[in-house]
């Protein structure tokens, strides 16, 4: 078995004094793994171990990934992701993924950070209050994606416009635009939501839209999909690759 001098390196920056069980259990498999996504992926790039980890962590809530997010995120503190930022990640999850699947995260990343020593509950983020989160949450939406998002929240048929008001005032209001992350990172994390969860591809090409409007151009996109191919696997990395590609095709017109 030969597992690379750098994938060693990355893997003790990330876990250090850590060995891997499975190097005794699935010996071949670490090996090709570790080699694979810890020296071939992350030197696919330059992009910055820290980007790099708030992604991953993004994307394995995304694809219901408990237990390597429970890996992870130490490994995610150790690179220089704050708990803040750990914690908005998760916040943001829930307008993107529902309560129901990112409940179980919200414990997970309690019990890491506990174990590490931080005191519950963080300093708040909100920006917003009930009065102010639709004005403001709408404000966002233009920010993001345009002065074509002006008055989305009064838009569409009336049987369904409530819904559109949620996404100017939970959506973006509630979340967007709390302190902790900036609108570049809260679009990447969307990004690797939805390219993680996959069956939202419409959302996935808006949103990769959103992020080339910002400045999280297409090679930027290209670098986060690659860095999140392991925790995903190949087929929701093409789809996603396809959007990307889309979402600048639309930029360009």
């Amino acid at each position: 078995m030969h597992i690379t001098d750098a994938a060693k390196a990355y893997h003790e920056k990330m876990f250090p004094g850590y060995p891997s069980k499975f190097l005794e259990t699935d010996p071949e498999f670490i090996e090709r793994f570790d080699n694979f996504a810890f020296d071939e992926v992350v030197n696919q790039d330059d992009l910055d171990d820290r980007t790099r980890m708030m992604a991953i962590l993004a994307t394995l809530l995304g694809c219901q990934g408990l237990d390597e997010f429970k890996v992870m995120l130490p490994a995610a503190l150790n690179f220089g992701v704050t708990p803040v930022e750990a914690k908005e990640i998760v916040y943001q999850a829930v307008a993107y993924l529902g309560i129901g699947r990112v409940f179980p995260f919200l414990n997970a990343v309690n019990e890491v950070l506990v174990s590490r020593g931080v005191k519950l509950p963080l300093e708040g983020q909100a920006t917003t209050t009930a009065e102010t989160r639709l004005e403001a949450g709408e404000q966002a939406q233009v920010d993001i994606f345009g002065e074509g998002m002006r008055g989305f929240s009064q838009s569409g048929p009336e049987e369904s416009r409530h819904i559109n008001k949620w996404l100017s005032d939970n959506c973006f209001g509630d979340y967007y635009t709390r302190t902790g992350l900036d609108y570049n990172q809260r679009e990447m994390i969307t990004f690797c939501f939805l390219a993680a969860q996959g069956g939202c591809e419409p959302q996935l090409i808006s949103h990769a839209v959103a992020n080339m409007r910002i400045g999280n151009d297409k090679a930027f996109l290209i670098k986060v999909l690659s860095q999140c191919l392991p925790y995903i696997g190949y087929p929701r990395s093409l789809n996603a690759l396809r959007c990307v590609n889309e979402a600048a095709e639309q930029i360009k017109a």
